[in-house]
């Protein structure tokens, strides 16, 4: 708003109002006026500036975190904390017992184990919130003595950790409470709870799915894929407990029954015909191609929540490809053995089946 003023404007400003005032003052440069005006001038360009930061400050769509923080505070939001990972794991033999409580370290990460699940099936939190404890696989070392045990290694992670909210997560966050209104178990505060719960990276809602006063939650993971059953199972416990639907001993209006699914996920096939740059070959530029479709279909992924069905385009395909060192055209190509775009059922999103190359 004050940018338009300036040290130099301000200066002339006030030598241009004091030689009207008092025509007989000397206003040249190095005079008396011209030395004692200049510092004040200077002053005033900061405090335009300091104005200009402030105005930013006052609005939510320009505020820094601290004061959107406190403008996000006046409507009841604050910034999503971090959460920690659970991971399931393998204790060998398959018939040692491992107590609550006990800590095992993978990599940097310490892990807690919270639970059994039977035939030698364990899950375990990582002590660390956060996205550092998102492991799938790697091996546990004990922190202390575990009598009998021969070996322990993560299997599967289950609910993905996630950091601290940020701070354009929470200014979006901000407007869509403005704009959405979440009210009385509508769809808006459905998306509210749900994507509050640490792990749950997005939501389609279904209401009335299987008739009046019935609710379908389809989640999405943090990381933007299929969630773990102990996922569902934990958004479907703090939403509306199976054992008692209905009665709103979850987060779910009184007479709401709500049942909790998990996106799925459909493979697509794609075949492609490329011509090479000397000296490359599909064996070189396999990888690439394969890592260029996990991240288009990666990127349809993050936007599954807000698209009412995900579409695989050959020309997007086509184009990433395109892109690659070693290829200097894409014809001809096929998703699923024909030569159209894949549309997929709302509830699920897209994940890299086999990819050939025409020989």
């Amino acid at each position: 708003m004050f940018e338009d003023v300036t040290y130099e404007g301000l200066l002339q400003a006030m030598l241009g109002r004091a030689a009207v005032l008092f025509p007989e003052l000397d206003v040249r440069e190095g005079s008396l006026l011209y030395t004692a005006l200049a510092p004040a001038a200077a002053e005033l360009q900061n405090l335009y500036i300091a104005l200009d930061a402030a105005l930013d400050e006052s609005f939510a769509d320009t505020a820094s975190r601290a004061y959107l923080i406190r403008r996000c505070a006046e409507r009841g939001i604050t910034p999503s904390g971090a959460s920690a990972a659970v991971v399931r794991a393998v204790m060998r033999p398959e018939e040692v017992y491992v107590s609550a409580g006990t800590r095992f370290s993978c990599g940097a990460c310490t892990y807690t184990v919270v639970s059994e699940e039977g035939g030698g099936t364990w899950q375990l939190r990582c002590e660390t919130a956060g996205t550092a404890g998102n492991l799938s696989s790697g091996t546990l070392l004990p922190l202390g003595y575990v009598a009998g045990l021969t070996g322990a290694s993560i299997t599967e992670l289950l609910i993905p950790g996630e950091d601290e909210e940020d701070t354009e997560s929470l200014r979006q966050r901000y407007f869509d409470n403005i704009a959405a209104q979440p009210f009385g178990g509508n769809c808006a505060q459905y998306k509210e709870y749900v994507m509050a719960i640490g792990g749950v990276g997005g939501v389609k809602i279904y209401p009335a799915a299987s008739g009046g006063g019935t609710v379908r939650l389809c989640i999405i993971d943090s990381d933007f894929g299929v969630p773990s059953d102990a996922l569902v199972a934990l958004v479907q416990v703090k939403m509306d407990p199976t054992e008692s639907a209905g009665k709103g001993t979850g987060l779910a209006p009184i007479g709401h029954v709500v049942t909790v699914t998990g996106v799925l996920a459909q493979a697509v096939d794609t075949t492609l015909a490329i011509t090479y740059a000397a000296g490359w070959s599909w064996t070189d530029l396999e990888p690439y191609v394969t890592a260029v479709i996990d991240a288009y279909f990666d990127e349809l992924a993050r936007g599954w929540a807000g698209a009412d069905a995900l579409v695989v385009r050959i020309s997007q395909i086509e184009t990433r490809v395109l892109e690659l060192d070693g290829v200097v055209d894409v014809a001809d190509t096929l998703l699923d053995g024909a030569a159209r775009n894949v549309t997929l059922p709302d509830d699920r999103i897209p994940v890299r089946g086999s990819v050939t190359c025409y020989e």
